[in-house]
């Protein structure tokens, strides 16, 4: 399972989990968040890196730059546009409750 499935499958397990949603959504205010966060998930049955939500964000963020501009670096940054973990949540909160 890549981190894009792994992600979903999380998405819908807090969905009908209220339990796990809290815990993942509570992840923001632990000192290692993005840490606890692959704990939350490993022990939920879908095991996830730190450096694989990373380098997942940062590869989505890259394939959007190149598919605009030409690809060009003039690109301006989009805040937050390559952290996976902060657009999880957020989609996460925004999806009401389970």
């Amino acid at each position: 399972m890549n981190v894009a499935d792994t992600l979903e499958a999380l998405r819908n397990k807090a969905m009908r989990d209220p339990s796990l949603k809290k815990a993942l959504l509570e992840t923001r205010n632990h000192p290692n968040s993005l840490g606890e966060f692959c704990r939350i998930s490993t022990e939920a049955g879908l095991p996830i890196y730190d450096m694989d939500i990373i380098e997942y964000g940062e590869f989505a963020y890259a394939s959007m730059r190149r598919s605009t501009n030409g690809g060009g670096e003039n690109s301006p940054l989009l805040d937050g546009e390559d952290d996976a973990y902060e657009i999880f949540l957020y989609e996460l909160e925004q999806s009401g409750d389970a």
